[in-house]
């Protein structure tokens, strides 16, 4: 890799493992509705904006927006508004390594919404390891586990919605010829507004305001969701999705360390071995199968001039076929995007 893509995925690693700090310090002044509510608001400004400079424009289509809002709801209002929930009273870095698993759970909804056929072994395994190191984390026998059972619930569950949201994108949203930036602006746009409807509800508490706390949730919306998304976008199609889904490994470890220094976090020998389950489980489950050797045919006759129209029954011929690339024969053969070609 280039000095370029090391700095691009340096960055990218830092910003995005550093996210389960400022939920942590922001949370000290805001509810989780207040905070996730200006960083969605805030984030949406930065990357819409960017996407109108560049001339890009939101869909207009009734049906995918009840797709981006759906979306919203999976991928950014519920998790989002959980993980702050949780931070409340639990670690920054179990957050982090929990939120590592939900490619567990994009494989689990995919097999619901039909998009994935079957399981491979080594998949199979990546979800049976992906649930030992959950667990490991939780530790619900240990009275000093890492987190209170409540932290411990919204963090699991807010990994859940947060990787059905990659199932559902993949099948309602990805491959429309809708611009990226603007699918993440547009799902950014429909989550604030999901934020705004609960906020009479669930957003009433008193600020107490503090300079940490502003500092925050100002760096979460802008430069953590906002110019986070455009260097994402950036790494994925300058260097490739193999490289910027390395980000999922590197961000977990680098929201372990910060928790540790900056917030002096205490993480016992379960939460250890729990993250190298988790992110070993999610190499599994980004393994890519071997693609299955195509049989050798005998080629086909060639007619002989004059006779168009009269050719002999070749190997090619009755069986169906549409077209010369093989592509009409392999119905199915798209699969689930990954997290980072979606978000």
């Amino acid at each position: 890799m280039s000095k370029a893509t090391y700095t691009r995925l340096a960055a990218l690693s830092l910003i995005w493992g550093s996210v389960f700090l400022w939920i942590k310090i922001a949370g000290y002044g805001f509810s989780p509705v207040q905070m996730v509510l200006i960083r969605l608001a805030l984030g949406a400004v930065v990357i819409l904006a960017i996407g109108y400079a560049k001339g890009l424009r939101l869909p207009r289509e009734a049906a995918t927006w009840g797709h981006l809002t759906v979306a919203a709801l999976l991928g950014n209002a519920i998790p989002w508004t959980l993980y702050a929930e949780g931070e409340i009273d639990g670690s920054s870095s179990v957050a982090a390594v929990v939120n590592g698993s939900a490619p567990i759970w994009t494989l689990a909804a995919a097999l619901l919404l039909g998009q994935e056929k079957k399981v491979s072994g080594f998949r199979a395994g990546g979800v049976l390891l992906g649930l030992g190191g959950t667990a490991l984390i939780a530790s619900p026998w240990n009275s000093t586990s890492a987190g209170t059972g409540w932290s411990i619930l919204c963090f699991v569950l807010g990994s859940i919605s947060f990787g059905a949201s990659f199932a559902y994108m993949g099948k309602y949203l990805v491959g429309r010829g809708i611009p990226p930036l603007m699918l993440a602006g547009g799902q950014l746009g429909a989550a604030t507004v999901l934020l705004l409807v609960a906020f009479p509800f669930l957003g009433l508490q008193a600020v107490t305001w503090r300079t940490d706390s502003v500092i925050s949730v100002l760096v979460l919306g802008v430069v953590c969701t906002g110019f986070a998304a455009l260097l994402n976008f950036e790494l994925i199609i300058k260097d490739g999705p193999t490289v910027a889904s390395t980000v999922t490994y590197l961000m977990t470890a680098v929201a372990v360390v910060l928790g540790a220094v900056v917030l002096s976090e205490p993480l016992g020998w379960t939460v250890w071995l729990g993250a190298v389950a988790v992110l070993a489980a999610t190499g599994l489950l980004r393994r890519k199968p071997r693609p299955t050797p195509e049989p050798v045919s005998e080629p086909t006759p060639v007619p002989t001039a004059g006779a168009e129209g009269d050719a002999g029954p070749g190997p090619a011929s009755g069986d169906g076929s549409a077209s010369g690339d093989g592509s009409a024969s392999k119905p199915g053969a798209a699969s689930v995007p990954s997290a980072a070609a979606v978000e």
